[in-house]
């Protein structure tokens, strides 16, 4: 049922997804990004809302805008927003939560945005930042658009229901699995015995979520079944805030790439910002009744009486076979790259990629190096095969230099 609910909503997130990525270039982002006033700090958030791109995935592309003249102001305010939503996450989390949430998860990403760059861009405008760390060309995202009409169409189709679905598609099914196992396993008055402390609740959610990888899309069933088993509204949007816009990876970079100081103002603006809106749904009054009366499954566990139609059924077998698909070509590749293998192919335990942005950034950086002929990332296994003779300690340096950790 949680399937059916999504998947017309999420194949058109991926669609606006793509034509974002094929039709608007990277520098048009950077171009009105260069100021540390409120202004560039707002147009990086608004920039970067609805754009469905994950904690490390838009690691690469916030350190491009910057290196294209972006203020780190902006940069941080690009950081916060985007991976908190994504018009994906948006329409899921309307089909999943109800409106109030699918309003409020961009407003609040927007706010906590706004606070966190106008920090770091007080810091900036003071002279306080220390130097940046240096990160290479490889961090450079810019995708070049293609040259015709029906090409940029094509790239469209091809990220928004190829790429994307390769770089979520794991999560969403693990969000998808663990929410359906919340259903059925936990007792339906689990969480009403801690109801009087939400606060409580939030810290706890806040601790855990900071550091773990989850995606915006993925949180989003996790979320709903919380609530069905009596999790508060504010707790869920902790849950959907702090979740997707952190973890250990991101916080590493951004302290290489953007300083120290920015790094912690990025984090406890999160912090903030997260439990400041849950703390508003629960304890506003009439608004955790809002909340949660505009679940689209409130009274009851998953309404196995709700009829549905065969543009859901159409909808989920397509995205079921994207998603196969997707998840496969991982797989496919990792068999057919250590069946390839070369006498002076070394392979390299790479930690922290979790998408396709992660896999270009390391095939991009390391190829860079001294005697590097060929560079292949493996993302299934996370693992770098470096054709050529290249010291392991440089390849260990770049690794580490690029914000991932390596055996």
């Amino acid at each position: 049922m949680m399937l059916h609910e999504m998947s017309p909503y999420l194949l058109l997130g991926f669609l606006i997804a793509g034509l974002l990525h094929a039709f608007v270039p990277t520098s048009v982002y950077a171009r009105y990004l260069s100021g540390t006033g409120w202004h560039s700090v707002v147009a990086a958030a608004l920039f970067g809302i609805p754009l469905p791109l994950c904690s490390c995935g838009v690691l690469p592309t916030a350190v491009s805008l910057r290196r294209g003249g972006a203020s780190r102001a902006a940069s941080t305010s690009f950081l916060i927003a985007t991976p908190q939503t994504g018009v994906d996450s948006i329409a899921a989390t309307y089909s999943m939560m109800g409106l109030p949430f699918a309003i409020l998860r961009p407003v609040a990403a927007l706010v906590t945005a706004m606070l966190g760059g106008n920090v770091v861009g007080a810091i900036e405008r003071n002279g306080n930042l220390e130097q940046e760390g240096q990160c290479g060309d490889s961090c450079t995202m810019a995708e070049p658009l293609k040259p015709t009409l029906l090409g940029r169409v094509w790239e469209a189709l091809r990220y928004g229901f190829y790429e994307m679905i390769q770089n979520i598609g794991r999560w969403l099914v693990l969000g998808l699995v663990v929410a359906t196992l919340i259903t059925v396993l936990v007792p339906d008055d689990f969480f009403q015995t801690y109801a009087r402390w939400p606060l409580l609740n939030m810290l706890i959610i806040v601790m855990v979520a900071v550091p773990m990888y989850i995606c915006a899309t993925g949180s989003i069933p996790i979320a709903a079944a919380l609530m069905l088993k009596g999790l508060s509204p504010g707790c869920a949007l902790v849950m959907l805030m702090a979740g997707p816009a952190a973890n250990m990876a991101s916080m590493l970079v951004i302290s290489q790439s953007f300083g120290r100081k920015a790094m912690w103002a990025y984090l406890a603006s999160i912090v903030a910002g997260a439990i400041g809106f849950g703390v508003l749904v629960d304890y506003w009054p009439g608004l955790r009744e809002v909340f949660f009366n505009a679940m689209p499954h409130h009274h009851g566990a998953m309404s196995h009486e709700m009829p549905v139609g065969w543009l859901n059924w159409v909808c989920s077998i397509f995205l079921m076979v994207m998603l196969v698909v997707g998840i496969t070509t991982n797989y496919v590749k990792s068999y057919h790259i250590k069946h390839n293998k070369t006498i002076t192919m070394k392979e390299y335990k790479v930690k922290g990629m979790m998408c396709n942005h992660c896999k270009a950034t390391v095939e991009k950086g390391l190829a860079q190096l001294e005697g590097a002929e060929k560079v292949t990332v493996d993302l299934a296994q996370g693992i770098a095969y470096v054709e050529g003779y290249v010291d392991p300690e440089a390849v260990r340096r770049k690794v580490t230099e690029l914000g991932f950790e390596m055996d």
